[in-house]
């Protein structure tokens, strides 16, 4: 019998969800794997069995995450690790994307995730243990890359409601962290990935050049291994008392770094003023 701890990974038919997947069953875990296409995780890496549940998941529906929690309750009896990695960057300007193309970015990157918590949370809370990761970017804590405002808006809120879940889950010995990897060498930035804007703007040249940047000489060449990251989840997954902040990467904590030095500059320059606003007794 299998004693491992039960794992439900969102995003596995590719990248970093199906490197992490894949060393997990590995190493011996139980997997709940999910993915727009079944069949995409079956070929990837294989057919179910009794470590293994493939699940055809469409993050957006509601009904469709509660049927995947409950076939992988039905199918393990638990589930002890929640990994919300499935998302998409994409690329464009605040004024050239549609509303179209913002609502969709939100439903996959926040409000999927959230429904994966939403009906995760009361088997955790039934059992009294667990650990939810979420999956942020690096882009979730310093957004200052143009052409990248709403992939990183959507990662700000996955970290923004993280913070309260945590909080909110901490009675039930339920642990939550946030993951702010930096540039991973996986397909992330490869087309069918990484969408670009329908109507580009020719104005915003910033924009494009870190746009090209990002699929022409970031993408293939990142500087962090997928491999190194899933050994990175697995060994958090057995802290006691893991962080809730996690960052991942040399680049990560680079740019955290540099907008917490630039914070705190402006913080100490400008602290008269802002503490100028109180009532005077």
């Amino acid at each position: 019998m299998n004693t491992k701890k039960v794992w439900f990974v969102t995003g596995a038919s590719k990248g970093l969800g199906l490197t992490l997947t894949k060393k997990l069953l590995a190493q011996g875990f139980s997997v709940a794997a999910t993915s727009r296409s079944k069949m995409s995780l079956i070929e990837e890496i294989g057919e179910e069995n009794e470590t293994f549940l493939p699940i055809e998941m469409d993050l957006t529906e509601n009904q469709k995450v509660k049927d995947g929690i409950d076939a992988t309750i039905s199918h393990f009896g638990r589930i002890d690790v929640l990994v919300n990695n499935a998302g998409y960057s994409q690329i464009g300007t605040l004024e050239e994307l549609s509303e179209k193309e913002v609502e969709t970015n939100f439903n996959v990157n926040v409000f999927g995730s959230l429904n994966v918590i939403r009906n995760a949370s009361p088997y955790l809370r039934k059992q009294q243990s667990g650990h939810i990761f979420n999956l942020s970017s690096i882009g979730g804590y310093t957004g200052n890359f143009a052409g990248f405002g709403i992939y990183c808006s959507t990662k700000f809120a996955v970290a923004g409601f993280t913070e309260a879940l945590a909080e909110e889950m901490k009675p039930f010995g339920v642990n939550t962290t946030i993951v702010y990897p930096g540039y991973f060498r996986t397909n992330f930035l490869s087309e069918g990935s990484v969408q670009t804007p329908a109507n580009p703007i020719e104005d915003y040249k910033a924009a494009r050049e870190m746009e090209l940047a990002h699929i022409n000489d970031i993408n293939g060449n990142q500087p962090n291994d997928p491999e190194k990251a899933a050994d990175v989840f697995i060994a958090l997954s057995q802290q006691e008392n893991p962080p809730v902040h996690f960052f991942m990467g040399e680049d990560a904590y680079h740019y955290a770094n540099l907008k917490i030095e630039t914070i705190q500059k402006a913080m100490e320059e400008n602290q008269v003023l802002g503490n100028s606003t109180g009532f005077i007794n």
